[in-house]
């Protein structure tokens, strides 16, 4: 299975930065047919998670994949789920 990982630690405290590494990471994705992104926006005060959370909300880019998974046993991680028809 092919995955595409994008940790944001390093830039964490530019809004613009994180929302295009979002967008690049998911339209890569998509274009290439990634089945798995791994987010890591780390544990922090969770400030990070919700904004890429709220991000991946967005109508426009919760059409492009399939689900959503929080890492239970890792709080700093997302993992994002696409399928392709065959």
């Amino acid at each position: 299975m092919a995955k595409i990982k994008l940790d944001l630690h390093g830039i964490f405290s530019n809004g613009r930065a994180i929302e295009a590494e979002l967008n690049r990471v998911i339209q890569e994705a998509v274009s290439k047919k990634i089945e798995l992104v791994e987010i890591i926006p780390g544990k922090g005060s969770g400030q990070l998670k919700k904004s890429v959370l709220r991000f991946l909300g967005q109508p426009q880019i919760k059409k492009l994949y399939r689900r959503i998974e929080k890492d239970d046993k890792n709080f700093g991680r997302i993992f994002v789920h696409f399928r392709y028809p065959a």
